[in-house]
Order: C-alpha cells, then structure tokens, then sequence
C-alpha cells in the first residue's frame, strides 16, 4: 500500500484529500501543526470508513524537528504521494504589512515546501515512483489587494514545482501544483458575500474541498502519469 503524507491537513481542504486519497487506497498521514486533535479525528474517520490513516503533528517551519518526524514516518517505508497543502494568510496591504506577516506566510507556505519534500525525496525517488502536489492559490496567478505575502509564497511554489519536475522526470515522479480559486470552508468564510462571488467567478458559486480533493487525487493516480510540471487552476473559469 503506498503511504500519502497531507500536509496542513486539518482544515477543510485537507480534510477532502486525505479522505479521497484513503478511498483510492492509500495509507494517509494526516498532518497538523497545533490541531492535533482534529488530525486524530480526521485519521479516525478515515479508519471507521475502512481506510488507513494516522496522524502526526509537527512545525514545519521548524527543519530539525519537521527532519525528525519525518525519519520516523520513513521507517515505516517511503512516502510515495506527498500533498503539500499547509498555507496560512495573515493579511494586510504592503504599505502596512510588518515585517513578521511577511516572513510568517512565507515560512510556511514556502519554506515548508522545501523542509517537507527533500527529505523525502531519496526514498521517493528509490521506488521509481512518486507524486507531489502542492496546493497554490488564485492569488498566484491574478494577485490579490492585501495579499502579497500570500501571493508571493504561493508562486514561489510555482517555480519550485517547474523546477524539481525537470529533476524528477527520469525517476517516474510527477510535481505539479494546483491553485484552487474561492472554495467553501476554511479560510475563505465570511470573506465573500454571493454578490462578490457572482461578480468574480464566472461560475457563480464557490468551489467545494471535494472538488479540489477530486483533482489532487486524479494527479496522485496512476493515469496522471505524463502530467508534470503544471499549474492547474481549479476556479469556476476566472481570468
């Protein structure tokens, strides 16, 4: 059974992939930072349905201790599907943005990017065998008032995501991101009323985690084999 590590997957979204994966088949490793507990809650919900899930928690904007949790989940065997789905906003136009909000939403959007995936890429990439997927935003593509340090962290991913899928192509180990657009839950509550959202997705209704959790899984699958390096945009036909 391949292993599947979520990152920041106690919220909506990440609640919907680890779930989706786990119906595929896969052993999902539910992480969170703080909320343990919801991690816990979310793994179990996953077993009752007949699936394999466990969950850990650590900081990933801390290297030596993201390092070490993640030498322990590797002695159990590779982690061959690796989500990178863990972002956080702290908002505030950049004329008023302090120092600490930039470097905070940078730090783990991006940095915790880098202390996720490379110690897991030796393994990985032993097994001829891997996807990673790392959830970006709307933002990276169109910009967002008040979000510059979101937008930055998450195009970043970007680059990140063209560039180690060169790397890894001769190895049968798919990058790509996905950049979800307005989607229920989380940390979109309460920032768009339906007439904001009727004036800024084409659609005229937000997404949903499944939805996102749909495509992450397809990308995860063996059919997206010969899909790599690629931004996806999930976001009901905005620009």
């Amino acid at each position: 059974m391949k292993r599947a590590l979520v990152t920041g997957a106690s919220g909506a979204i990440g609640a919907a992939i680890c779930a989706r994966l786990a119906a595929d088949g896969l052993h999902v490793i539910v992480h969170a930072n703080r909320r343990l507990a919801e991690a816990e809650r979310i793994a179990a919900g996953i077993r009752q349905a007949g699936g394999a899930a466990q969950a850990v928690a650590f900081d990933l904007t801390d290297p030596a201790r993201t390092g070490q949790a993640l030498q322990e989940l590797l002695g159990a065997g590779p982690v061959q599907v690796l989500v990178n789905n863990a972002g956080i906003h702290d908002d505030a136009v950049l004329p008023g943005m302090k120092r600490e909000q930039w470097t905070r939403v940078i730090d783990v959007s991006l940095n915790g990017f880098f202390n996720v995936t490379q110690p897991l890429l030796l393994p990985m990439m032993a097994t001829r065998w891997g996807r990673i997927v790392s959830i970006s935003s709307v933002a990276a593509l169109m910009g967002n008032r008040g979000q510059a340090n979101y937008a930055a962290a998450k195009a970043g991913l970007h680059g990140a995501t063209k560039s180690l899928a060169i790397e890894l192509a001769s190895r049968g180990i798919t990058v790509n991101a996905v950049a979800p657009g307005i989607i229920a839950g989380g940390m979109t509550d309460g920032l768009f009323d339906q007439e904001a959202i009727a004036r800024l997705v084409p659609m005229k209704r937000v997404g949903t985690p499944a939805e996102v959790a749909a495509l992450v899984a397809f990308l995860a699958s063996e059919h997206a084999g010969y899909i790599s390096g690629q931004v996806i945009s999930i976001n009901g036909a905005m620009a």
